[in-house]
C-alpha cells in the first residue's frame, strides 16, 4: 500500500528535506518542464524501468494533475517499493520547473 500527499504538504516537505521524486510523465512533458532533480520515468515503460530504483529508498511520485502517479504508486507499491503519490501532480506544483 501506498501513502498520498497534497501538494502543499509536499512543497513544504521539498523545501526542508532532500526526497527522491521520480515523474512519471512521458519524456516530452518531463523535457518541456519538470521539477528540478526529478528522476524521468515515463508511466508507459515503468515496467521496463522500476527496477532501477532503491527498495530501501522512498520515492515521491508526481505526474500533470495526480492519475498516472496514482497508478505508478500502485504498481510500484506492489512490487514492493515505498511510494508516495504527490496528488494534484505538476500542475499544481507553485516552484519553479526547469
Amino acid at each position: 500500500m501506498y501513502q498520498s500527499i497534497t501538494m502543499p504538504e509536499f512543497e513544504q516537505l521539498w523545501k526542508k528535506t532532500p526526497v527522491k521524486l521520480v515523474d512519471v510523465r512521458e519524456a516530452d512533458e518531463y523535457a518541456h518542464a519538470h521539477v528540478e532533480g526529478a528522476i524521468s520515468m515515463p508511466l508507459s515503460s515503468l515496467e521496463d524501468t522500476a527496477d532501477q530504483l532503491d527498495k530501501d529508498e522512498n520515492y515521491y511520485v508526481m505526474c500533470l494533475s495526480g492519475a498516472r502517479s496514482m497508478a505508478a504508486c500502485q504498481y510500484l507499491s506492489s512490487k514492493g517499493y515505498k511510494v508516495t503519490n504527490v496528488m494534484g501532480g505538476i500542475s499544481a506544483w507553485r516552484g519553479e520547473v526547469v
